[in-house]
């Protein structure tokens, strides 16, 4: 037995090996596609580009590492099946979970190092490559910019014509968008002739010198239907110098959200007390609210009078029946201006307290996250051990066929709960854990049929019609 163990285990770990080094150099191409409007021509050393990727490549991991348990288990098991090993082991009186013992041992070891791995490199990764990014930026401030097109940095929105100066510090023909209430989509717009960024190591904030240009700026009138006319004001000036946060720079590049959220630099127990907290101010501000607004009823003293003369004369509440017609005008003037004054402060106070929830929601998503993904390691070698047992067929052909369309679904749903969830449409919890529920009754299904060896699925009646219907159409093609 333990002969048998060590081969199926070698033969296990040497095809996820080739499969997770394979898999790992493609999402890493696919890491430098995403970053190369970042890193081409801003004259960095090579030394400087392979510690970007290497800070970078941690986070690949979650995506590889269960894709490649589920390939390498299909492979293994299809080929071992397909050459009628597993029929010579099981007419030794050896069950099929008895054979997969060994590699059974080894992905739920795997699984253990995967949750310890994204509990505390990935962190640490994160937390690296952010500040890489901005140690770039104050070493080359000009990469923050991009050329002839829109650079997002903060709520700074930036875009320059040309650039010039030995380190590409000199802009020429700039236009910025400032947005300065994430609510009502007010924003200032700035255009400059031309202008310099200046930057220090010793500063996190990068300066930008901007000459002969205009200050446009939105104007909010206080009645909303003036709002309409879109009123703004403009300005001149010969100097104005803006100063940006580098931190900022991390959310930047398209298609990098994701590291713009300090919760992917956090482990699970600082997750937790973030998330505590969080929750915390998350309902002090609600109370807070409520009490301000049930405190802001400007029609208590103007009816107080009306209650007075209603228990006097001891008739149901008709609370203008006795007031004189200017008391009456006061009163509806109070409650216009309440009611509209109130709705303001919901409307406000709504856009804020859902970005607290999201802001909440994606730290528990974070949090979950790594549970999910050695889970997920077990999950894909329960599905993929099985499914290569019952279709057996190893190499490249079918299972690579298999394992793409199982874990594109895994993916699919994963990604797509999350971003549900952290909308508050569903629970963080079922957001991650979604696809794994979807999965796992497929799991339970093949093992148990490849444990009872119920047989193969029988693709000939999708396969002999399309055979005979190519060789009607091809009669030349017979023996192909």
């Amino acid at each position: 037995m333990k002969i048998l163990d060590k081969y199926i285990l070698r033969t296990f770990l040497f095809t996820f090996t080739s499969v997770f080094v394979i898999l790992f150099l493609i999402f890493i191409l696919q890491t430098i596609w995403l970053f190369i409007a970042e890193l081409a021509g801003k004259d960095l050393d090579t030394i400087v580009i392979l510690k970007f990727l290497i800070y970078k490549m941690p986070s690949v991991v979650p995506l590889v590492l269960p894709l490649s348990v589920l390939l390498a288990s299909i492979m293994t098991f299809g080929d071992l099946a397909e050459n009628y090993e597993f029929a010579a082991i099981k007419s030794s009186g050896i069950s099929f979970n008895r054979a997969m013992r060994s590699s059974t041992l080894f992905i739920l070891l795997l699984s253990v190092g995967a949750f310890f791995f994204a509990n505390n490199v990935i962190p640490l990764a994160e937390y690296k490559f952010i500040n890489f990014r901005k140690d770039i930026a104050q070493v080359k401030p000009a990469m923050a910019i991009a050329e002839g097109q829109f650079s997002d940095i903060g709520y700074y929105n930036i875009k320059v014509d040309k650039k010039t100066g030995e380190n590409g510090n000199f802009l020429h023909g700039i236009t910025i968008h400032k947005k300065i209430n994430l609510y009502d989509g007010s924003k200032n717009v700035i255009k400059a002739k031309d202008g310099e960024l200046v930057s220090s190591n010793d500063s996190n904030l990068l300066q930008m010198v901007l000459h002969d240009g205009y200050y446009y700026e939105d104007i909010i009138p206080k009645k909303y239907e003036d709002r309409s006319k879109l009123p703004f004001a403009k300005s001149s000036f010969k100097k104005y110098i803006i100063n940006i946060d580098l931190s900022k720079l991390n959310g930047s590049a398209e298609g990098t959200a994701e590291i713009t959220n300090t919760n992917t630099m956090l482990t699970v127990n600082e997750l937790k007390y973030t998330i505590d907290s969080l929750q915390k101010i998350y309902y002090k501000d609600v109370k807070s609210f409520t009490e301000n607004i049930s405190q802001r009823n400007a029609l208590n003293e103007k009816t107080a009078a009306a209650k007075a003369r209603m228990k006097l004369y001891n008739y149901e509440p008709n609370l203008l029946a006795h007031q004189t017609i200017f008391e009456k005008k006061d009163i509806f003037t109070i409650a216009n201006s309440s009611i509209t004054n109130t709705n303001f402060s919901i409307e406000g106070s709504k856009y804020e307290m859902e970005a607290k929830t999201k802001d909440i929601n994606s730290h528990w998503i974070a949090l979950y996250d790594k549970f999910v993904i050695a889970f997920a390691c077990l999950l894909m070698f329960f599905i993929g051990a099985p499914l290569g047992a019952i279709i057996r067929k190893g190499g490249l052909g079918l299972p690579i066929v298999f394992a793409v369309l199982i874990f594109i679904i895994f993916h699919f749903i994963n990604t797509f709960g999350k971003k549900v969830a952290q909308e508050n449409g569903i629970s963080p919890f079922l957001g991650c854990w979604m696809s794994t529920m979807v999965l796992l009754p497929l799991a339970l299904f093949l093992s148990y049929r490849a444990t009872n060896d119920l047989g193969s699925f029988s693709f000939d009646g999708i396969t002999i019609p399309l055979q005979t219907a190519f060789k009607k159409l091809f009669p030349g093609a017979k023996n192909v």
